[in-house]
């Protein structure tokens, strides 16, 4: 059995409809995705066709109620979704996180009406989300945020741009964090738009290091005119949303970080004990008998971590927060050392794409920035400590 799939490896056992939910994401993800990652990923394809095929297994709402179509799972249920996901392509693994981060707000925090206006769609996806935070001027400091939305009549009229949008352009539903009041994070609304609201258009598709299947893009609001029953909460509620929609995407991230890495360390277990030097396999060697063993032990650690993590967020631990950053900074750490050093293990031949470690590695650099960077999430941790 795969080291990622043995729950004998951590203080969790998993009852037999977690395994079921497990083995059915790894299923998927070794058919229709593991196949064809090294191709999205050369081509910069963003395979909407396939992400659809999620739906039906349940993966458009995976926490989501069922009511709307979802499948009212819990914390530590996505995690190891989303783990076995990404040990195929942790790009197309965090794509879905960020669709399920946009479709848990709805469900939180709309309206009867807004939800089974914008849930059903979603939860099968037949439409695809985007979550919409961060601007030019803003990243970390998240409540400096400056894209205006007005109320004019029975619609909102925004104007503004975000940057680092994952799916801009091919989204259908733009979950966006506006200012509709005074400076400052009270003052933050959010309003769900749709990719046919007039005064919406999208930059070009960035040129980054990894992640090359989503598009990025900025979204770009020039008058744009979405209807005022699109805003979730009220006014002034859409930076407690944003931040509650993090937690749960904090650990998501984290989880691809765990899958990646694991593909990675498969990946040049499999290597070592075939390379020969000297006379030997190479997996013969103590010396890199040892960076295995640590490999292996840094990511069982981490694992423990995230699913400890999930477990809290489940059971609405009042430290949830804090171990959700806890466990973000940690095991997305954990994870791009790991592929870095399996990288290291392949030598020359980890460098090339055909071998799919250094675009393991290209693609999990980026989890540490993303979903708050792992210097926010010192900030989040000490300040739970201190308050303490």
């Amino acid at each position: 059995m795969d080291a990622a799939v043995d729950a004998s490896t951590s203080q969790f056992e998993l009852n037999e409809e977690q395994r079921a939910i497990q083995e059915m994401a790894q299923a998927f993800a070794a058919d229709r995705v593991a196949p064809n990652a090294l191709d999205w990923d050369r081509n910069k394809h963003f395979p909407a066709d396939v992400i659809r095929e999620t739906g039906p297994l349940g993966l458009g709402g995976i926490y989501i109620r069922d009511d709307v179509g979802g499948s009212a799972l819990g914390r530590l249920d996505a995690v190891l979704i989303f783990e076995a996901l990404s040990h195929a392509d942790p790009a197309f693994s965090s794509f879905i996180s960020i669709h399920n981060m946009v479709a848990s707000m709805i469900d939180r925090f709309g309206n009867d009406e807004q939800r089974q206006r914008f849930l059903p769609k979603l939860t099968s996806m037949e439409w695809l989300a985007s979550y919409c935070l961060t601007e030019p001027g803003s990243g970390s400091d998240a409540a400096a945020l400056k894209t205006r939305a007005v109320k004019s009549g029975g619609d909102y009229v925004l104007n503004g741009t975000k940057q680092f949008i994952s799916g801009a352009g091919d989204s259908d539903v733009y979950a966006v964090m506006v200012r509709t009041g005074t400076e400052g994070p009270k003052g933050i609304s959010t309003i769900v738009v749709p990719k046919d609201a007039p005064g919406l258009s999208f930059g070009a598709n960035e040129h980054k290091m990894g992640w090359h299947m989503q598009s990025t893009r900025q979204v770009i609001f020039e008058d744009c005119k979405v209807p005022a029953e699109n805003l979730l909460s009220g006014e002034g509620a859409g930076f407690g949303i944003a931040m509650a929609g993090l937690d749960g995407g904090r650990l998501n991230i984290a989880a691809c970080s765990l899958g990646g890495a694991q593909s990675a360390l498969d990946k040049a277990l499999a290597y070592t004990a075939e390379r020969k030097a000297f006379g030997s396999k190479i997996n013969q060697f103590q010396a890199l008998q040892f960076r295995l063993a640590d490999m292996e032990t840094e990511l069982q650690a981490a694992r423990i971590f995230l699913y400890a993590a999930a477990s809290k967020l489940d059971r609405k631990a009042p430290d949830a927060g804090k171990w959700s950053a806890m466990a973000k900074r940690f095991v997305t750490d954990t994870g791009f050392n790991v592929a870095n050093d399996a990288l290291q293990l392949l030598g020359g031949y980890g460098y090339l794409h055909d071998y799919g470690i250094e675009k393991l590695v290209r693609d999990l650099r980026v989890h540490q920035i993303l979903e708050g960077t792992n210097e926010i999430m010192r900030v989040i941790i000490a300040r739970a400590l201190i308050g303490r």
